[in-house]
């Protein structure tokens, strides 16, 4: 009778185990929390004296087990993704994290220079070469390149864009060497290698990877911005109005506590994001008064990031304000028109 308990309680204790650490192929999100911008960014001389605050959104993402799996299917808010909604193929989770964090580091400088050309003060974006996103299985550059490498040059010759960099390697072969200088965690490194079939496409050679343009900025004031590990493109719009808060001596804000969520494109554009949902109600939580909503064109039966937005506040019963932007211009023009508090 003892042994049969012990049993009982050995196989009860693996079920326990197993749906709680279980990590499943799939993904849960839910909503995260808002995070006020002005601890996060510092204009040298900055205006620091407003009344209001800018927040940007974030989503939290966790492996799914199956006790997580089983408690989303009965939470309002939390989201079950497949793989492919969240990698892309070929990815691993180190590598999406890599490229999450790339991804932010991008939209800051486009941040940047949208806020210092609305200030109208002076900017200079360059380019210091490929940032690697991710090194293919059996390619070429499998076990020498790493995600996070940024490629300085090939075969002593520097390049001013990407396509520089895939136009040169477009005239080798298969079994062409070539040498390249890459930063790795400040370290520079050179590494020769020698060209293979692609694993996606082995009628043409090459390294193996999937990269992007590594582009810099140099402003006057100076700008430093401190994202942690918050990832993604996501921020950009909210990112570019805090600056521009700091390096302007006006409170744009109007004293009110101001979200919302949008990619800054280069010239000024705010592109979709996904999750609006989710970001609605992590603003609501935090008590934001606005909510800037990307007020992007869907083609077919598609919703709009802003009618998603506004569904979701409608239901959750939120007295935030949600406030459709296409462009910079729409958020600081409705900013302006707000009688101040």
């Amino acid at each position: 009778m003892k042994k049969n308990k012990t049993i009982f309680y050995l196989v009860l204790i693996g079920i326990v185990v197993f749906v709680t650490f279980y990590r499943m192929d799939s993904y849960i999100t839910r909503p995260g929390s808002a995070y006020e911008l002005s601890p996060l960014v510092a204009v040298e001389n900055g205006d620091e004296d407003d009344e209001g605050s800018f927040s940007l959104m974030t989503i939290s993402m966790l492996n799914a087990t199956p006790a997580l799996y089983l408690y989303a299917q009965f939470q309002d808010g939390y989201k079950i993704l497949p793989p492919e909604q969240v990698r892309s193929p070929h990815e691993s989770d180190e590598e999406y994290n890599v490229r999450q964090l790339k991804l932010m580091s991008d939209s800051q400088v486009n941040a940047l220079k949208a806020a210092f050309e609305t200030a109208d003060l002076p900017f200079e974006v360059t380019t210091g070469g490929v940032f690697v996103l991710n090194v293919l299985e059996e390619g070429a550059a499998d076990g020498i390149l790493e995600p996070g490498d940024r490629v300085l040059s090939i075969d002593g010759n520097g390049f001013e864009s990407q396509q520089d960099f895939i136009d040169y390697l477009a005239d080798k072969q298969e079994g062409d060497s070539v040498e390249l200088v890459i930063d790795r965690e400040d370290r520079e490194l050179i590494e020769t290698i020698t060209l293979e079939p692609l694993p996606t496409d082995p009628e043409r050679a090459g390294l193996g990877i999937s990269f992007v343009e590594d582009k810099s900025i140099t402003t006057d004031p100076e700008v430093s911005i401190d994202s942690e590990q918050i990832g993604g493109p996501s921020a950009g719009l909210m990112f570019t109005l805090e600056i521009i808060n700091q390096l302007l001596d006006e409170d744009i804000t109007q004293g009110y506590d101001v979200a919302g969520t949008g990619t800054m494109e280069s010239e000024g554009e705010v592109g979709r994001i996904g999750g609006i949902d989710q970001k609605v109600m992590a603003a609501d939580n935090d008590g934001m008064e606005i909510f800037f909503a990307p007020d992007d064109e869907i083609s077919g039966d598609g919703a709009s990031n802003y009618q998603v937005a506004v569904e979701t506040a409608e239901e959750i019963g939120t007295d935030m304000e949600i406030v459709p932007v296409k462009t910079l211009q729409d958020a600081l023009d409705y900013l302006e028109q707000l009688q101040p508090k």
